[in-house]
């Protein structure tokens, strides 16, 4: 009985020690973060998406515990900094916020990946774009806007973000819903296409309300219709396309990805401090100041939105002509 015993004991504890050890690997393998991250946006400084994805890592900071650097990579409507999230070790100190045009450059052939090449985290927002002009522009509504293209063909000009990108999109949806003809001007984020309709370089632009905010509460630009479903809080006086006869909905999106093979473990402590933060009064009051609409989808919400936007966006650009 004792040799019983004394086998029972040992067994006991080597699997004692085994599940110790075990254990301490796998509190060992989510010891994150022990330093600094980075978070990579594809577009300028400035623009709507730097300013949502700065907000959101100061908030997140406090949940992860480190300091969270954003950076800016430009440049190929996107592509640039799409490609340097994709291609971020996968050790999870880098990640990046994606955007709609993440679903249209592959549609035009400019990049060779796709969303399936990312690890998505949250999606963060979704805003409406707008058709803003300068406060003293000869027309203060859609109908007048479109009458005022239609008897000046290929004279007014629209900025947007990038060949092809979300606003480029929105121009075009917006010109071929109302059978107008227009310029199409692009720059390198919508920051430059705000700045320049300002200072009266071009007509218009089909931006974010976010994006042309400080010059609206300002008076140097005003918006003559949002292609949003609904009025916005924040400036309930703006009417919605579909108020004013033109029935358009169109919007942006954000969220936060990883590169692939990133550890499981890290990943959902990414997903927690982030999805804290996306809820935290902090972030909130920062969003509602900065006008963006918050639309949280979990990772697995938003990976299914990433393929159905992809398909959708696609058979969009293929009806108004930007791709065969």
């Amino acid at each position: 009985m004792r040799r019983i015993f004394t086998i029972l004991f040992c067994t006991i504890l080597v699997l004692g020690v085994f599940s110790s050890c075990k254990k301490n690997r796998r509190i060992k393998q989510v010891d994150f973060p022990q330093h600094s991250l980075t978070a990579i946006c594809p577009w300028t400084e400035g623009g709507g998406t730097d300013a949502i994805l700065r907000a959101l890592c100061k908030t997140a900071e406090k949940y992860l515990g480190v300091k969270i650097t954003v950076e800016n990579r430009t440049g190929g409507a996107g592509a640039i900094g799409h490609a340097a999230i994709k291609d971020a070790k996968p050790d999870g100190y880098t990640f990046g916020m994606i955007t709609f045009e993440l679903n249209s450059l592959p549609t035009q052939g400019l990049v060779n990946f796709t969303y399936a090449d990312y690890d998505p985290l949250i999606r963060v927002n979704s805003d409406a774009a707008t058709l803003t002009v300068r406060v003293d522009a000869p027309y203060n509504s859609v109908q007048e806007f479109v009458d005022y293209c239609k008897n000046n063909p290929e004279t007014v000009s629209i900025g947007n973000s990038a060949p092809g990108s979300v606003w480029h999109i929105g121009a075009g949806l917006l010109a071929d819903s109302t059978n107008i003809k227009v310029n199409h001007i692009s720059f390198e984020g919508a920051a430059g296409a705000v700045a320049a309709v300002t200072a009266g370089q071009i007509d218009a632009v089909t931006v974010s309300l976010t994006e042309v905010k400080s010059q609206l509460d300002s008076g140097k630009l005003k918006v003559l219709g949002i292609m949003a479903a609904e009025r916005s809080k924040s400036y309930p006086n703006i009417k919605t396309f579909k108020e004013q006869g033109f029935n358009i909905e169109y919007a942006t999106w954000r969220g936060l990805a990883l590169p692939k093979k990133v550890n499981p473990a890290i990943k959902t402590i990414l997903v927690d401090a982030f999805t804290k933060a996306e809820n935290d009064p902090e972030f909130l009051e920062n969003a509602a100041r900065l006008n963006f609409a918050l639309a949280y989808q979990s990772p697995t919400d938003f990976a299914a939105f990433l393929k159905q936007n992809y398909n959708d966006v696609a058979k969009t650009m293929k009806s108004i002509g930007l791709v065969d």
